[in-house]
């Protein structure tokens, strides 16, 4: 009775992974894929040169932090709007960025931070902030930090509605016999809410981590990993280097390199997801 779902599943799966693996140990371009052996030629180069392990490095500083400030942000959200009355009306216009389509979100944030008529630029002109426009993504210093934002901007209400989600899981039998013993909400939230979210918000932090990493239309659209490669992210070099230059094989080098980053980076959240699952369980 499993033999279809495994079939489906090693098609699926298991035949693109072995594809990749040996577009990756062979020279492949577009036209002539698999046209010669090469072995782990391409990965001795990828490990060499040190370029794209730099990338993978200011992957992971992008997606880290992002996802830690965006799951902060949604859980302070959602308690707001866990006590206010029309709640529903507010959900459903937080929800407005999410359903934009992220060239739409790129493009709006392009015009937003533009030195000449940007928003931003006009607001901080006219109160004194500063005497010249700054070029937001054509600085080495803020361009990521930008992008950052943009993507915050779009994903925010995803963690919103699921740290939502969780709150609403909660006991509220424990919350009000300690609140009849005298503690105060700060205490009830610190002490007793806090360690029945942990399991809820650990995995919303690997999902949002997961998607941060694979980050790819807002670059692509607000700074084509510019200037230089301030924000040039894991997703963006490798469709550099098999759309754009042609070497399939060394992009499929690429691409098997990033899955075990992603790995890397990941499993302390999920090691750490199973201690707090063990401790609460």
């Amino acid at each position: 009775m499993l033999g279809p779902a495994a079939l489906g599943l090693a098609l699926v799966a298991g035949l693109p992974l072995v594809y990749t693996l040996a577009l990756a140990l062979s020279q492949s371009t577009l036209g002539r894929p698999l046209a010669a052996w090469v072995g782990l030629a391409q990965f001795r180069h990828l490990l060499g040169d040190g370029v794209f392990l730099e990338t993978l490095l200011r992957t992971g500083l992008y997606a880290v932090p992002s996802s830690l400030v965006q799951l902060a942000l949604g859980l302070g959200l959602a308690l707001l709007l866990q006590g206010v009355r029309q709640g529903r009306w507010l959900r459903s216009l937080i929800l407005l960025p999410l359903m934009t389509p992220p060239v739409l979100v790129g493009v709006a944030w392009k015009l937003l931070l533009a030195p000449a008529g940007g928003l931003f630029n006009g607001w901080l002109l006219h109160l004194g902030v500063l005497d010249a426009p700054l070029s937001v993504l054509g600085s080495d210093t803020w361009a990521l930090p930008a992008v950052m934002l943009a993507d915050t901007w779009q994903w925010l209400p995803f963690v919103v509605i699921l740290c939502l989600a969780a709150l609403q899981t909660l006991p509220s039998d424990v919350h009000e016999a300690a609140r009849l013993e005298g503690a105060s909400e700060l205490n009830v939230f610190v002490h007793i809410s806090l360690p029945q979210l942990a399991p809820s918000l650990l995995g919303i932090f690997l999902l949002r981590e997961v998607m941060a990493l694979k980050t790819f239309d807002v670059v692509y659209i607000l700074t084509a990993g510019g200037p230089g490669r301030s924000t040039t992210l894991a997703s963006y070099e490798i469709w550099k280097t098999g759309l754009h230059n042609f070497d399939i094989g060394l992009a499929a080098a690429q691409t098997l390199l990033f899955s075990l980053f992603v790995g890397l980076v990941t499993w302390p959240v999920l090691k750490a997801l199973q201690w707090v699952e063990r401790r609460t369980g």
